[in-house]
């Protein structure tokens, strides 16, 4: 058997961070087993379709490095193989058409609800004849679901599961205007692209009682169901907008790595011993259902820095570069092939310092920088212009700058004019060159600049 695993978002808005640790365990699950990975857009609902959507949910997973094997799928494009079921299922008698008007089901609700009854339709047409039928009346597809027993769902994660068929009603699987509902579609679609295993939120844990009553009634394979707890905030409430950054798309222009992202979702929610530091190599080795927790996990957002601070460090120079160019382009700085030969050679400093490529972005933009610019205020107060005079006519002095011979002039400076102080050299001489108080050695920093441009930015000051 070929394992195919299928990630089924709604195109409605961005890649919600739940959405995409359950594209990576059914990614991993997929690629662990040799299977296919599936994408299929499930669009029925054409008032919140969104072609924006589409594209954003795409690129999540692109970014995150989670390719999809075939082309992405529109459960929109396939309405006429769901109706066609629905008609088969009828034809079968496991269906049945419903000429209730909406006057009616509202009726049925409200003695429901005065007699304190679940809210369930009454199956009122479900042994009825057509002949009876109303005129002018467009009726709906209803499922016959079972009325004894229990429907039972073998879990990956929650383990047996089982539900009382008479809490089960005899829901609608064609609307009036003939459209396919979700319930139906979902199921029909996953049988006909072969999914063996459903990976997916406990959520959708109800769903899947009445997705198999129409598997079971269509005589269909059940795939392996996998309900997934939920993630929740740092305080234990669900994951939302106060918790701050929800969607992919904002955790990579928060500059973070996709493999840092792919790490940290692994680990959220599945283990593999102790082991925080996973690559994707070895989690495609191990993963496996069996050790996805039970409990919601909470999402730490110091915990995804850190990962994301040790992937920065692993990264290629050169990537990096890459990645951050845009970032500083973004805020106006100018990375031309000088300004990049600089950054390649300060990017170990850089990166070392760096939990995310905004750091990196933001500490190494005056490597890009060309006078005159902006100081910060901090930086302004530290522009000692005695000190830097007398650093200008030492490093005239100089052939070259290397790390060790500003070192060595910025003591000498000390000693003549502020007592030995370094730090009273190191901090004008950082402001004046970077415009800011923060940056990595300065000493590095100048010989990088090299002589001309470092006389340039101390004779702007």
């Amino acid at each position: 058997m070929t394992v195919v695993t299928r990630i089924a978002p709604s195109p409605t808005g961005f890649m919600h961070i739940g959405t995409a640790r359950t594209a990576l365990f059914s990614w991993l699950y997929a690629k662990r087993h040799n299977g296919k990975f599936l994408l299929r857009i499930e669009d029925t609902d054409r008032t919140r379709y969104s072609e924006e959507a589409v594209d954003a949910l795409k690129d999540g997973l692109k970014w995150l490095g989670l390719h999809w094997d075939g082309d992405a799928v529109s459960q929109f494009e396939s309405r006429h193989r769901h109706a066609e079921v629905a008609q088969q299922l009828v034809d079968m008698s496991k269906a049945y058409y419903c000429y209730c008007s909406p006057e009616e089901l509202e009726q049925m609700r409200e003695d429901a609800r005065a007699s304190g009854a679940k809210v369930n339709y009454d199956r009122r047409w479900r042994d009825r004849d057509a002949s009876e039928a109303p005129e002018g009346v467009k009726p709906v597809v209803r499922i016959k679901a079972p009325l004894e027993g229990t429907t039972v769902i073998e879990d990956a994660v929650q383990g047996r599961v089982e539900k009382n068929n008479d809490e089960l009603d005899d829901f609608i699987l064609l609307r009036s205007d003939g459209t396919p509902t979700y319930m139906l579609s979902v199921v029909v679609d996953d049988n006909d692209s072969g999914v063996t295993h459903i990976i997916r939120g406990d959520d959708h844990l109800n769903n899947a009682f009445r997705q198999k009553v129409i598997i079971d009634a269509m005589g269909w394979d059940v795939p392996v169901y996998t309900h997934i707890p939920l993630i929740l905030g740092p305080d234990g409430a669900k994951l939302s907008k106060r918790h701050g950054a929800q969607g992919v798309h904002e955790y990579e222009e928060m500059g973070y790595l996709p493999e840092a992202m792919r790490n940290y979702l692994l680990r959220l929610g599945w283990s593999h011993g102790d082991d925080e530091i996973i690559s994707t190599e070895q989690a495609v080795e191990w993963f496996n259902l069996e050790n996805i927790g039970k409990s919601a996990a909470r999402f730490d957002f110091d915990k995804l820095a850190s990962l994301n601070a040790h992937y920065i460090k692993q990264a290629d120079n050169h990537r990096l570069l890459d990645l951050i160019t845009p970032i500083m382009e973004k805020y106006g700085a100018t990375v031309d092939d000088v300004a990049k030969d600089r950054l390649l050679k300060g990017m170990n400093a850089l990166k070392d310092r760096a939990k995310t490529l905004n750091d990196i972005a933001e500490e190494g933009a005056f490597y890009a920088k060309k006078p005159p610019f902006v100081f910060t205020e901090k930086a302004e107060k530290n522009l000692d212009k005695d000190v830097l005079s007398a650093l200008a006519q030492e490093i005239e002095q100089l052939s070259d700058l290397t790390e060790d011979n500003v070192q060595d002039l910025c003591k000498k400076v000390a000693n003549d004019h502020k007592e030995g102080k370094l730090g009273k050299v190191a901090m004008p001489l950082r402001a004046a060159l970077t415009g800011t108080t923060v940056s990595p050695s300065i000493f590095e920093a100048a010989a990088i600049l090299g002589k001309d441009e470092v006389l340039k930015r101390l004779k702007f000051v």
